[in-house]
């Protein structure tokens, strides 16, 4: 398939008008963006920044501070809700939208087949996220379909252990009642999200979430898969019913803290029916990409642990920028199913005091992230105008992340909606071509052929360091396609730069290049051009910009 750009949008926070953004603020007070917010105008917008895929980041009901018991919707204990708004992994209706999102709330459902529908006419795929290892602490599905049973429902919780059992639990033991839960009582306890098998879950483990049972007893470690455990089926059903209102795909939360063979049995259902069906799976374990691309069956997988963590160790100036180098190989041959990002909801933001402090000096770790390989690239909304996420919100705290807690109105993402305007007269001249450097990036991933298709060579054990080049602050490697050729030179430093890039004999061989004693190369990130030999062992002098980058085009007759 053709090179996915993914634009993360945390749901509540985009389409925000802006309330008074006070720490642990209500709804009311300030405000939360709805489905209706994503209007065909502000649609077209991600499109013509380059997205090819949406993903909607918290729309299934979840723990919420908020009263929506005159619908129906039980209420939630505050002392299992972590901030007003709640986290979005805390599911407690895996069939329900959650009901900040609708302006209507009885409709909320409707509001969500309609957005799939816009989101469809705007050229766009529709990602949302599955959350398989853990649920609300106070999981009550009210929406679960006629015929099915609900997580838990049949649960006999005098074991700690069943292959039929939803949830595991602590026999005897009893959480709450106490500290910080207060009079919230929950006996049997059961065992939380991270694997805390206990009843007294600490402020620095996801207390808020219960952990489900995939057939794996963690007290002898032996795995119970010979019948198909029952919430495989539940979480398979969970799976279909939201394939089957027409999304293009799923983000799998923590996919490594559920056994692989679920995967297996799951996916491989939903794309007998759907055999488009796009699977993302976040896990930053290594050890495991293979066997849950391989097996499992996932489509591609965060690079968290290998190239994000790399990029960003080279653009604050803790490693050279030959790790880049030693970070590919590492992938190997995965390294095409692999999700490339600088920033998503669990990461901080780059413009943040805790990384960069200013969203331009990540470009050319963006344009390297962008363009190395075949694979889906993703951005987070905010990323492109260099969004801070240093306000203090709340239960998220200065932490320099957009919170995911809290009802809040991120500075940057209000100004750019406008109320639904989005016509950018509220951004500053920076925003405006950070803004601008991005929309050319992604859409260069979308349309260049050599970046979605092309083989790579990378140029960095030809380019010593020397006068003309130095690779702890440059990255430069090639993309070929056809008869184009990329020369993709990242520079990482403050200063501007004027090298020398020697393409080897290899290259050209490897590569199937022709030799030319003069080619035209010109920048598709602005409009510098130049004129070179493209020669084996011959150097190409290349001007690039403080934090900035080159991807400079050949088209070879």
């Amino acid at each position: 398939m053709n090179k996915c750009v993914i634009w993360q949008i945390f749901t509540r926070h985009f389409g925000n008008p802006g309330g008074e953004n006070i720490p642990y603020g209500s709804i009311e007070s300030n405000g939360c963006g709805k489905l209706n917010s994503y209007t065909d105008r502000v649609l077209k917008y991600f499109r013509e920044q380059g997205a090819t895929h949406l993903w909607f980041t918290g729309l299934l009901a979840h723990a919420s501070g908020t009263d929506y018991s005159c619908y129906g919707i039980p209420t939630c204990h505050h002392s299992t809700v972590k901030g007003e708004a709640g986290s979005p992994y805390a599911i407690r209706d895996y069939y329900d939208i959650d009901p900040d999102l609708a302006v209507s709330v009885p409709r909320r459902n409707a509001e969500f087949n309609a957005l799939v529908k816009r989101v469809h006419n705007a050229g766009m795929g529709f990602i949302m996220d599955f959350v398989p290892n853990h649920v609300a602490r106070e999981y009550k599905s009210i929406r679960t379909p006629k015929g099915k049973r609900a997580l838990g429902e049949d649960d006999d919780c005098s074991k700690a252990f069943s292959p039929s059992n939803n949830f595991y639990y602590l026999p005897g033991s009893i959480l709450g009642g106490e500290h910080d839960w207060q009079d919230y009582v929950e006996s049997p306890a059961k065992a939380t999200g991270n694997d805390r098998f206990t009843p007294w879950p600490s402020e620095c483990d996801w207390y808020e979430t219960v952990k489900l049972n995939y057939g794996v007893d963690y007290g002898d470690g032996s795995h119970h898969f010979d019948t198909v455990p029952d919430t495989w089926n539940k979480m398979t059903d969970i799976l279909l019913f939201w394939a089957d209102r027409n999304i293009d795909g799923f983000r799998c939360d923590m996919a490594e803290m559920v056994p692989v063979e679920f995967w297996h049995y799951a996916i491989s259902k939903v794309k007998r029916r759907y055999p488009d069906m796009l699977f993302i799976a976040e896990i930053y374990n290594p050890g495991a990409y293979r066997p849950y691309l391989e097996y499992g069956g996932f489509d591609c997988i965060y690079d968290k642990v290998g190239l994000y963590d790399t990029l960003r160790s080279v653009t604050v100036g803790y490693e050279s920028a030959t790790a880049i180098t030693r970070c590919w190989q590492q992938t190997g041959e995965l390294g095409n199913r692999m999700l490339h990002f600088m920033e998503n909801h669990d990461e901080q933001r780059i413009a943040s005091d805790f990384f960069a402090g200013d969203g331009f000096k990540a470009v050319p770790a963006m344009v390297v992230s962008a363009c190395i390989d075949n694979c889906p690239v993703m951005i987070y909304a905010g990323q492109e105008l260099g969004e801070r996420g240093m306000d203090q919100e709340g239960f998220s705290g200065k932490d320099g992340r957009s919170t995911i807690f809290d009802y809040w109105s991120p500075d940057t993402l209000r100004r750019l909606y406008n109320c639904g305007k989005i016509d950018g007269t509220l951004l500053t001249a920076s925003e405006t071509k950070l803004q601008k450097q991005y929309s050319t990036l992604l859409n260069i991933c979308r349309n260049e052929k050599s970046v979605s298709h092309g083989r790579f060579f990378d140029l960095m054990y030809v380019n010593p360091i020397s006068d003309q080049f130095n690779p702890h602050r440059e990255y430069a490697f090639l993309r070929h396609y056809g008869n184009e050729l990329l020369l993709v030179v990242a520079n990482f430093d403050g200063k501007e730069v004027l090298n020398g890039i020697t393409i080897p004999k290899h290259a050209f061989e490897y590569l199937g290049l022709g030799e030319y004693e003069t080619v035209k190369f010109k920048d598709l990130l602005s409009d510098y051009t130049l004129l070179a030999p493209l020669l084996p062992d011959r150097s190409v002098r290349i001007k690039v910009p403080a934090y900035g980058a080159v991807v400079l085009k050949a088209v070879l007759q």
